[in-house]
């Protein structure tokens, strides 16, 4: 089992910055990638990054250039440092992490841009 728990959510304006974190703990050493997703109500779950275990970095086409994911393996921790915000960027993030076929999630942080 692996448990995450993030943090960092918030209300900024547009074209303000926040940084997410989540710390993940438990069965953590055969994770094969972490990542955030974003969910907006009435729409599916997005994939927002991926980091993989080898520190491969994945982005969705509209957040590339704006969010930057990294990792600190020795706190067991992801982070999301989100720049240029803009109020279609509201929602709630989970961070996830896969070990092989098996997803796990967080509870999520609301994240809400005014314009």
């Amino acid at each position: 089992q692996v448990q995450l728990l993030e943090s960092g959510g918030g209300l900024v304006q547009a074209g303000g910055s926040l940084r997410l974190s989540c710390a993940a703990s438990g069965s953590i050493f055969t994770l094969n990638s972490l990542g955030w997703y974003r969910q907006v109500p009435g729409k599916e779950r997005e994939r927002v990054a991926t980091i993989t275990s080898g520190g491969v970095t994945i982005y969705a086409d509209s957040m590339k250039g704006r969010f930057t994911i990294s990792r600190d393996p020795a706190k067991n921790t992801v982070y999301l440092q989100m720049n240029s915000l803009k109020p279609e960027d509201t929602g709630v993030y989970y961070c996830s992490a896969r070990e092989g076929t098996k997803l796990y999630w967080g509870q999520g942080t609301q994240v809400t841009v005014s314009s």
